[in-house]
């Protein structure tokens, strides 16, 4: 196939675009600056003026949209929110404007979307058919971007929304800044500890983004979270175990919200999101369960 990806440079679309290329297929990076290409891979500027990427595509089997100004870094403040906002919807509304230019339409948008939409909880669990919206920034901004990327379907091409949970990886993501307590023996409870948090395998993000691409019958939101999520205190204790580190040095909410600021809230609260579209349509998770999952990330040969 050949498949154009949006936020190809990040975390997640480094991953994809190495996994799509490994099975053979060609790959069309939407990139800001002029990029020389490799095998399989080529790079189309976009968002830029003057720029008309829809001439270089030409067609394409898919469109995957990751891009946007990451949540991770720097403060929630009204600038840094506003950012975050404004480049989901600048990139979704210029693919919208590239698949309508195209005299053939791809047959699926996959939209990146997150579990951040559910409100908050400690003892209410989330699948796709639960309709609740948080009231929250996070949860209005998926909201917003999820209606938006709808839009593709009176192209007559499918919209899937997958709503990612905490992805764990090498290097980048979620992850480093959970376990560097641990490795300097300061590891222990965040908050209260009970505060659900619903994770993912990075490998099983990109595996479960080929299996939405590939099943024609999937569409709307798809939770893409491990069948097994877990509260934040047995998380930590989950590393503790795989990195023989002690879980003792609490961080009360205080301090997090003190060094956070409303960006907390992203480790203070969480969902119970389970990913029953997935399951339901035979997607089997290569690292179902927390301590499979960190051994292959954390630890060498495994």
């Amino acid at each position: 196939m050949k498949i154009v990806i949006a936020g190809g440079s990040g975390f997640i679309g480094k991953k994809l675009t190495d996994f799509l290329v490994n099975e053979g297929h060609d790959v069309v990076i939407l990139s800001r600056k002029d990029k020389k290409g490799a095998a399989n891979i080529s790079y189309v500027q976009w968002l830029q003026e003057g720029a008309t990427p829809e001439i270089a595509i030409g067609s394409a089997d898919a469109f995957v949209n990751l891009a946007g100004v990451s949540i991770n870094a720097g403060r929630w403040n009204a600038e840094h929110k506003q950012q975050i906002y404004d480049s989901r919807m600048v990139a979704t509304d210029e693919l919208l404007r590239i698949i309508s230019a195209l005299s053939t339409k791809p047959s699926v948008l996959i939209n990146a979307s997150a579990i951040g939409i559910y409100p908050a909880s400690e003892s209410t669990f989330y699948t796709e058919a639960d309709t609740v919206i948080g009231d929250d920034f996070l949860a209005q901004t998926v909201a917003d971007w999820e209606k938006r990327a709808a839009l593709v379907e009176s192209e007559g091409t499918r919209a899937v929304f997958m709503r990612f949970g905490v992805v764990l990886g090498k290097g980048d993501g979620a992850l480093p800044p959970m376990v560097l307590p641990y490795k300097l023996f300061a590891g222990g409870k965040v908050g209260s500890g009970r505060q659900w948090l619903s994770w993912v395998h990075i490998d099983d993000v990109v595996r479960a983004i080929r299996f939405a691409i590939d099943n024609n019958h999937i569409q709307g939101p798809v939770n893409t979270t491990s069948p097994f999520p877990k509260r934040m205190d047995d998380f930590g204790k989950t590393i503790s175990s795989v990195l023989h580190r002690p879980h003792w040095f609490p961080v009360p909410s205080f301090v997090m919200k003190a060094v956070l600021g409303k960006k907390s809230a992203l480790v203070l609260e969480g969902q119970h999101v389970l990913p029953k579209k997935l399951a339901d349509n035979g997607f089997e998770f290569k690292f179902p369960d927390l301590e499979s999952a960190l051994k292959n990330i954390l630890l060498e040969d495994v």
